[in-house]
């Protein structure tokens, strides 16, 4: 990963979280936000005060394509 800190949850205040549409009920979800720099934020929904993993663009876009390409087929079953 690159020079982008993981950061506490209160440095991300007036960030807009997005949940996706596929998030069950029970709370099994992620939300991102994008941040000001273009950087993206991936925090636990449940934990919407805990901690946020931060990643550039380039790395989503890198672990997008490998879900999309099924590298990541058998962590799901």
């Amino acid at each position: 990963m690159g020079d982008i800190p993981n950061v506490r949850a209160d440095s991300l205040r007036g960030v807009m979280w997005i949940k996706s549409r596929h998030s069950t009920a029970d709370g099994n979800c992620v939300e991102v936000a994008l941040l000001a720099g273009g950087e993206v934020a991936l925090r636990n929904s449940r934990d919407p005060h805990g901690p946020a993993l931060v990643y550039t663009r380039a790395e989503v876009a890198a672990f997008i394509a490998g879900v999309r390409d099924g590298e990541f087929d058998l962590i799901a079953t």
